[in-house]
């Protein structure tokens, strides 16, 4: 080493120790963020249908982001998921049909996905990247179903299905929300997709030396309807019915928060490097709107129920302003960002979706690649079982069997108006054994609850709502259910929180052969129980109150493990 005469480095020795420094840090930055690996955004909106997009032809509603998204990017013509939310959000999570991942439902304990299933957050976060949801998980309140449990290392997500429904506090709306911050309760400030897109900016910017995922998943513009007013009155103003004018006005604040993540990923230099990918969980609901002529709505599977949007933005590797019309699914979603990212498929793990990219590769070029023909599978009602041949569709790039009886030709009927089953019975006949096949391996495994677990160190206290509980007919007062935990032996304290009802007189809990009760003062709307010694273990767990000859079911139930 060349010294100077009071025997510190000489400046060409500093230069190179810090070009060696920079190589240094160059080379652990690409042990974490490869060159070229893109990052991934996933916006996905709840009960916004395929007609509620300007560029589909929406007369009333202009969405400019949107829009431009499917212009920069490719879109997807063809592009289907499930008639319900949390349904499509197991198969956009895992690339496997939500039947075999246990959430089969959006309520009522029917909407957890078993915890190990193997999510795209996993094996993105296993392969380097940062990961983050913003907004709606759905599938799983508690440990070990969470989304900081599968995956997610930042979490911002509210309970249950949605905002203001019965696992939201009870003065809960879409302004100042309440939300989980990694597990832990906090207030959220502003309207609730604001409040999403500004936590998913500020992961973005903290991550933007990468590589990131993020999930950004927005409660609108599901019911209730709220949003402020100044988004509503454009649309009553010209005549549009008031509930449509809302849904509206939730979907314009939506596009305006898609601008912003756009502006934002452009002013840190990451637009061309990210994929940018939108979609819908299922058609629209409420009164029936505009949905580009076809037929059904949330909960069918017919067109209009399962059929969405789905664009992908991505300048760095694909062509702006084309189509792709092969069909496309949900279950594709995962093995597609994988591909893109580089990311393989755990040997293990066997996917019913396949990778989409190369027909984006392809689009608008003068050769398409080889693609085989298949055959997408969609289905859901209410019920602990499934049942065959209620509420489904098979579905192939020409026609589709709905229910097991009705064919239809959707390439010279979209709207599906035209039953040509009789005409066709060796096409019934063909879709009816491929489903039936489908339907018996996706249900090999059965349909056994996942297990909420208590009193361990990952969830405590672990607060229980309606939206998990089993047995129940719904989740309203009058409904009553009951929670299948796995226990960590222990010292317990359980807090039932209940209605204000006309006159509470009783308090009870059951957690498998344990039965206790205690008497309950008029006016009050939470009672304790101290001390209760429960065994490791699976069990049932109970609870409700007497009121005026009638059981009334808790709106929460929180255990924690004192000792």
């Amino acid at each position: 080493m060349i010294l100077r005469p009071d025997g510190s480095p000489s400046r060409p020795v500093i230069a190179a120790i810090g070009m060696v420094s920079t190589l240094l840090a160059a080379a652990v930055a690409q042990t974490t963020h490869p060159a070229g690996r893109p990052n991934v955004v996933l916006i996905i909106t709840d009960d916004q249908g395929y007609g509620d997009l300007s560029i589909h032809g929406n007369p009333h509603l202009a969405t400019p982001t949107l829009d431009r998204i499917a212009r920069e990017g490719v879109r997807f013509t063809q592009f289907h998921v499930s008639p319900v939310c949390s349904p499509t959000r197991a198969s956009l999570m895992t690339g496997r049909y939500n039947f075999r991942t246990g959430a089969i439902d959006t309520y009522i304990g029917r909407s957890m996905m078993r915890p190990d299933e193997v999510t795209l957050a996993e094996l993105l976060a296993d392969a380097g990247y940062q990961t983050g949801i913003f907004g709606k998980w759905h599938l799983g309140d508690n440990y070990p179903m969470r989304a900081m449990d599968q995956g997610f290392a930042e979490a911002l997500v509210f309970r249950g299905g949605g905002l203001a429904q019965p696992s939201d506090e009870p003065d809960g709306t879409y302004f100042d929300p309440y939300l989980y911050h990694n597990g832990r309760p906090t207030r959220g400030r502003g309207y609730c997709t604001d409040v999403f897109t500004d936590a998913a900016l500020a992961f973005i910017e903290r991550n933007r030396h990468g590589p990131f995922f993020v999930y950004l998943a927005t409660n609108a513009p599901h019911d209730p309807l709220q949003v402020p007013e100044d988004y509503v009155r454009p649309f009553t103003d010209v005549g549009v019915e008031p509930d449509t004018a809302r849904v509206y006005g939730m979907i314009v604040n939506i596009d305006r928060n898609a601008g912003r993540l756009l502006e934002a990923l452009a002013r840190w230099h990451l637009a061309d490097n990210t994929i940018l990918i939108f979609l819908t969980d299922n058609g629209p609901a409420g009164r029936p709107r505009f949905n580009a002529g076809m037929r059904g709505h949330k909960g069918t599977v017919y067109e209009g129920g399962i059929r969405v949007p789905f664009f992908v933005r991505w300048p760095a590797r694909l062509r702006a302003g084309v189509t792709v019309d092969h069909i496309a699914a949900h279950i594709d979603v995962m093995p597609t960002i994988l591909d893109a990212c580089g990311v393989p498929v755990p040997k293990d793990l066997t996917l019913d979706g396949r990778s989409l990219l190369p027909l984006m590769d392809a689009a608008g070029g003068p050769e398409q690649p080889g693609w085989p023909e298949r055959t997408l599978f969609f289905q859901w009602h209410r019920g602990d079982v499934p049942e065959p041949f209620r509420n489904c569709a098979v579905l192939t790039s020409r026609y589709k069997l709905v229910d097991g009886k009705e064919l239809y030709d959707l390439r010279s009927d979209p709207a599906e108006q035209r039953d040509i089953a009789a005409d066709h019975p060796d096409v019934v006949a063909r879709l009816r054994a491929e489903y039936e096949r489908w339907f018996r391996d996706v249900c090999a495994e059965g349909f056994d609850p996942p297990r909420i677990q208590i009193g361990t160190p990952r969830e405590n206290p672990s607060v229980l709502t309606r939206q998990d509980w089993r047995g129940s007919k719904g989740y309203t007062d009058a409904d009553l259910g009951w929670y299948e935990i796995r226990a960590a032996a222990g010292l317990y304290r359980i807090t039932l929180r209940f209605p204000t009802t006309p006159a509470p007189e009783k308090a009870h809990l059951r957690i498998g052969p344990l039965t206790r009760e205690m008497p309950v003062r008029p006016q009050i709307t939470s009672c304790t129980f101290e001390s209760i010694t429960i065994p490791a273990g699976d069990c049932r767990l109970e609870a409700w109150i007497d009121s005026q000859g009638r059981q009334v079911g808790p709106r929460f139930v929180e255990v924690e493990r004192v000792e």
